[in-house]
């Protein structure tokens, strides 16, 4: 291992005999098997909660209208659902750092199942605060979602942890269009069982998260966070794990990462969910409208794996300026061109892709941002803060759309792509040691 390499603080005998070639390379190949598991073990669990999250969510606000006898509160679905993952966020990561992810995922996943029974459960009683409940908790499926892509970085080597992270990200799209398509299944399925209408799905998610749960506490064993802190070269000074907000206090790099994930997430957030809205007072079909949001998370999930190959080979800040670059040119068109249905559908296409570019890359830097007993920490503050800047971006995007409109709204939200590209500016181009440089990686 070169000083390069070395954790902070920690003392080597540099003159003690280091280990055999066949002993090194043999643990490596090990490594190297334990990741590639990790990472398929992890893409299972990410359809399955895909699937448990699609197949509730979009029926969650036809079930909120009916229970509360009204429209106005048919957005409190997703409201809920983005809250429960916010506040689930720092509690499943502070589970991950002491008790391993597979205790973590496995629990948020049964977290979220029981918030589909709630669901169920409150569309039998009539009770609209119970669906509330029900889809605050379905929201830590979102939760286990996100966290899923960091445990795809536990054992990484720094070469490949975009890649790692954007395959499990990538993976999400697979459920996210399998569940919608089963609500006709779910409303058969509902019928056989005796449930209420509209809660078919939710059964479906039931199962899902359920199944999600097994997966993680069966498939990470080893688990890949509590190996990665027990392969560290053992360091007595070393300082007790911190917590994210000490290291956000503490550590730039960290600030900036995870500044640029939740300011790209809230751009995204803030445009992509008045699109419909706008497409629809501007007389465009719900076949047009489907289609074009459709087409913007095919741009959010698709080419993710492109985007973390090039985080590693040309590196995070690039390709975080790229996908700024891209939210950029969404912006633009939205602002300048609203009423062409053709420009809205290249502007969400391109709102995708800047939002898949930027949070990749700025999602790995905030993986290698702190050492390996800390990144949870920061891991759950990046994702609260993600989903709350999001819940912020969509609450705002209403009464900026009202006053001044879509073309308004895409050129207010400049001033994030702003901010992040000023800041990824004033990044050193050569950062100092990497803190995450530990000794089982070349």
């Amino acid at each position: 291992m070169n000083a390069e390499e070395r954790p902070e603080g920690l003392q080597l005998d540099e003159s003690a005999t280091p280990r055999p070639a066949a002993t090194e390379d043999q643990r490596r190949l090990e490594d190297h098997r334990l990741q590639r598991r990790v990472v398929s073990i992890l893409v299972g669990g990410q359809i399955l909660g895909g699937i448990g999250m699609g197949a509730t969510l979009s029926l969650g606000s036809l079930l909120a209208a009916q229970l509360s006898g009204s429209n106005a509160w048919s957005g409190m679905a997703a409201t809920m659902s983005t809250l429960g993952a916010a506040f689930a966020a720092v509690p499943l990561a502070r589970l991950a750092q002491a008790r391993g992810r597979r205790i973590s995922l496995s629990t948020g996943a049964l977290i979220a199942g029981a918030g589909a029974v709630l669901a169920i459960s409150s569309a039998a009683l009539g009770l609209f605060p119970v669906l509330l409940l029900g889809l605050m908790l379905l929201g830590a499926g979102s939760a286990v979602n996100l966290q899923a892509r960091f445990a795809a970085t536990d054992l990484s080597r720094p070469g490949s942890r975009g890649r790692d992270l954007s395959i499990v990200v990538w993976s999400t799209t697979i459920g996210a269009v399998l569940g919608p398509n089963l609500f006709g299944p779910g409303e058969a399925v509902g019928a056989t069982l005796g449930l209420p209408p509209l809660t078919g799905a939710f059964a479906f998610s039931v199962a899902a998260q359920l199944a999600a749960a097994v997966v993680y506490s069966t498939g990470l064993r080893p688990d890949p966070l509590l190996t990665a802190m027990a392969s560290r070269v053992p360091d007595p000074a070393a300082p007790r794990p911190k917590s994210g907000l000490r290291i956000l206090r503490s550590n730039p790099r960290a600030r900036y990462a995870v500044a640029a994930v939740a300011l790209s997430h809230a751009t995204m957030v803030a445009l992509m969910s008045m699109t419909p809205v706008h497409l629809r007072d501007h007389g465009a079909s719900l076949t047009v409208v489907g289609l074009t949001i459709s087409l913007h998370i095919a741009g959010m999930y698709a080419l993710s794996p492109v985007f973390g190959w090039m985080a590693d080979k040309a590196g995070r800040l690039r390709t975080i300026l790229l996908g700024q670059a891209m939210l950029l040119l969404s912006l633009l068109l939205a602002g300048v061109a609203p009423d062409s249905g053709a420009a809205v559908t290249a502007s969400l296409i391109l709102l995708g892709l800047g939002w898949s570019a930027s949070v990749v890359a700025g999602s790995a830097l905030v993986a290698e941002s702190a050492h390996v007993q800390d990144r949870p920490a920061i891991q759950g503050v990046s994702d609260l803060s993600m989903n709350a800047a999001g819940a912020t971006g969509g609450a705002l995007a209403g009464p900026v759309l009202a006053v001044v409109g879509y073309s308004g709204l895409g050129l207010f939200s400049i001033a994030l792509v702003a901010v992040v590209t000023i800041w990824t500016f004033l990044q050193p181009r050569r950062p100092d040691q990497d803190p995450t440089q530990d000794h089982n990686q070349p």
